[in-house]
């Protein structure tokens, strides 16, 4: 006989545990729990995401940052570091991490029951457990279900590339040596977060994006910053390109093959990482049997409370059809999606989502894009501020960062910002806040700031609604 349950979790990821511990509060751990996942609990953030890549990031820029000063009077200094170390205390700290933020936590909450196997569907309501192999383990049944299985790397399907061996952001936390030179076959946040980690640690790094812009999400002026501030640092790039073949050359180092509007190119690397995005866990979940419907990729379709095309089975995170993936949005979508389980009323907005791309300077932004908005009403008005306007970035010497604020003509309220700048993933707050209070750039200018500090950008950005602000005192509001 099936053990019932109140509610059944997919997935042992950020979007399973935030429903375990919403589905508890809401009520006072009266609900019973089934989390079903392989693979250690945290799911990709924690193993394989955002935790690792962002231990990998500072590190590197504790190596790279003190070689290349831009304060006057400060010598370049070059920091020893043992790679191998490194990577050692960044699995330590991930291992660390996973126990007290996960494991430990789920002492507190006994009303949860963690299987380990994988969940598919044999009706809207009966889910069966079975191990890598098939076999069934168990059969639980439940009148809610939240799927939250989350993604994978996606491989393309590029001639020899299986043969000739390559990285993903899921595997290379398992490298204990760093790798002479590296071709990343993607441009997008994940490739290049890794990529200016293993710069700065001295491989020799090449970009090769079909794309003829890098962070298409992001306003053209932003990536562009971006992509010209890595390649100052000797990051090389090869866009709108398509990769052919990959192979092996007889000195043990891979090749890849692509091509250009310069015409067939080859370049000879140490190690190949693939980065082309990712793609849902969905495809074994027999969805069908409970009448859950995925769109042409594979994602399951819901509305803005999170529900499926089947009654009581909602989805959240990187299994979602949307356009952004995100850590933050995946435990939103949970709280959303169990909210609306036990009786509260729960909307997502995916317009008030900030995202982020922690490179140094770091690009982060909320909203519409001015060609998005533009696209949407017709018209938009914007502005675009250079954080070299701010006098704390004339003293650190970040001066090529950049501002830029979208707003509605008709209203101007804010729509959208978009950030680059050392500490962008900070001031990316103040935008999110703009856009989901519908405040205006007099709002922002009316705020006050510390001084000299780069949040200073921002208010600069909006005053350029209004004045020329290279001809303003830094004190004039």
């Amino acid at each position: 006989m099936s053990k019932e349950f109140d509610l059944i979790i997919f997935g042992n990821g950020v979007a399973a545990f935030s429903a375990a511990v919403k589905a508890s509060e809401v009520t006072s751990q009266g609900a019973s729990i089934a989390m079903i996942g392989t693979g250690p609990l945290g799911g990709t953030c924690m193993n394989v995401g955002c935790a690792p890549s962002k231990y990998l990031l500072e590190a590197s820029h504790q190596i790279y940052l003190p070689g290349h000063p831009k304060m006057r009077g400060l010598p370049s200094t070059k920091i020893e570091h043992d790679f191998s170390s490194i990577m050692e205390g960044l699995r330590s700290y991930v291992d660390h991490t996973r126990k007290t933020k996960f494991v430990d936590m789920l002492q507190n909450y006994p009303n949860v029951t963690v299987y380990d196997g994988l969940a598919r569907f044999v009706d809207s309501r009966t889910v069966q457990i079975t191990d890598q192999d098939g076999k069934v383990k168990d059969e639980i049944t439940a009148p809610n279900v939240l799927i939250a299985t989350g993604s994978h790397p996606t491989v393309p399907n590029i001639e020899g590339l299986m043969e000739t061996g390559f990285l993903t952001s899921d595997s290379i936390w398992n490298i204990g040596s760093l790798p002479e030179s590296i071709a990343i076959i993607g441009g997008g946040a994940i490739g290049l977060e890794i990529g200016q980690a293993l710069l700065h640690f001295g491989s020799k790094v090449t970009i090769i994006e079909a794309l003829d812009i890098i962070l298409p999400q992001s306003e053209p002026e932003i990536g562009q910053a971006l992509m010209l501030r890595l390649q100052q640092e000797g990051m090389n790039f090869y866009l709108g390109a398509r990769v052919s073949s990959v192979g092996k050359e007889s000195n043990g180092h891979k090749y890849i093959e692509f091509i250009t509007h310069k015409g067939n190119e080859k370049i000879e690397v140490s190690e190949i990482i693939v980065a082309t995005g990712r793609q849902p866990n969905t495809s074994n979940l027999n969805l069908e049997a409970a009448g859950v419907k995925t769109d042409g990729r594979g994602l399951i379709v819901t509305d803005a409370r999170m529900k499926t095309t089947s009654s009581g089975i909602y989805a959240a995170g990187d299994c979602v059809s949307k356009t952004m993936f995100l850590e933050t949005l995946a435990v939103r979508e949970s709280i959303v999606a169990v909210g609306n389980m036990f009786g509260e009323s729960a909307e997502i907005n995916y317009m008030f989502a900030a995202w982020a791309v922690f490179t140094y300077p770091q690009v982060a932004g909320v909203g519409m894009t001015e060609k998005e908005f533009s696209k949407l009403k017709g018209s938009c008005s914007c502005r675009t501020s250079s954080l070299a306007n701010t006098i704390y970035a004339s003293i650190t010497g970040e001066t090529d960062g950049i501002i830029k604020i979208t707003i509605d003509p008709e209203t101007n309220k804010i729509v959208g910002m978009h950030i680059f700048a050392p500490n962008a993933t900070d001031l990316i707050i103040e935008g999110a806040y703009s856009v989901r209070l519908g405040l205006t750039y007099d709002d922002i200018v009316a705020s006050g700031r510390i001084f000299p500090s780069y949040s200073e950008g921002v208010k600069l950005g909006a005053q350029l609604f209004i004045r020329d602000v290279s001809k303003a005192s830094c004190y004039v509001e």
